[in-house]
């Protein structure tokens, strides 16, 4: 316990799925916790969850004015912000035949706009407080699936993203370090419905060794380590949690 004691973190997306299993890994650990998303009731019903130690907030992503606000009422509830979970974004499942110029836009706009934006300003937030750690959710799809080619180019941009992000750091003294998470698949309610909906116990990998999906509690231990000072010689690393992909 205590792996995170202290330290101020926003996790994106942290209503439901991979988000919230983040937050309450982090929260678990000592850390207080600003989780947004879209989906109000849900994101509510997990700060309650915590407890004391998190707030939650309606947070568009894409919009620079949601990401300012949110930065602010996170300095003013809990002081300062020592990490950030560029973990929100959405999927479309279409070819580059079968993609409109509408869907791209959308797309990139959440999942590439969105990271830039949370990367911008929580670079600014962080380097004034003594430096932390950003943890930006990309995909193996950033190499390339035949059937997203909307979200794998976004996830293709948010892995470089992190490169670039981690070298500026560096080059600047600021002491925040940016690494980018690849999962294969995550047993999430985005990725359920893909599959038939069927009992998480039964597609994962305690009962098939096999299998190409993970738990998110597989990539809230990893989300824990990339913002513990743990991992405080990692920056820029690409890194996948997959069965052998």
């Amino acid at each position: 316990m205590g792996r995170v004691e202290g330290k101020v973190v926003i996790v994106t997306g942290g209503a439901s799925g991979m988000g919230r299993e983040d937050a309450l890994t982090l929260a678990r650990e000592g850390a207080r916790v600003m989780l947004t998303d879209l989906n109000e009731e849900a994101g509510r019903a997990v700060a309650k969850e915590i407890g004391e130690s998190a707030m939650f907030m309606r947070h568009d992503i894409s919009s620079e004015d949601d990401w300012k606000a949110v930065i602010a009422a996170t300095e003013k509830r809990f002081g300062k912000i020592n990490g950030l979970v560029n973990n929100a974004g959405i999927l479309l499942m279409a070819s580059v035949e079968d993609t409109t110029l509408e869907q791209w836009h959308k797309v990139l706009r959440v999942n590439s706009d969105g990271y830039f934006l949370g990367c911008k300003h929580g670079v600014a937030a962080m380097k004034s407080t003594g430096g932390g750690s950003i943890v930006n959710m990309s995909s193996v799809a950033a190499f390339g699936l035949p059937f997203a080619a909307a979200y794998s180019a976004s996830k293709g941009s948010v892995a470089a993203l992190t490169n670039s992000v981690a070298i500026h750091c560096r080059s600047a003294g600021y002491r925040i370090r940016c690494n980018s998470i690849h999962p294969d698949g995550v047993l999430t309610p985005m990725v359920l419905p893909m599959l038939g909906n069927p009992d998480p116990k039964t597609v994962g990998y305690d009962a098939d060794p096999t299998t190409r999906f993970c738990d998110p509690s597989d990539v809230a231990n990893l989300v824990l380590f990339l913002i513990s000072d743990e991992s405080r010689f990692i920056s820029g690393a690409q890194i996948r949690i997959t069965n052998a992909y």
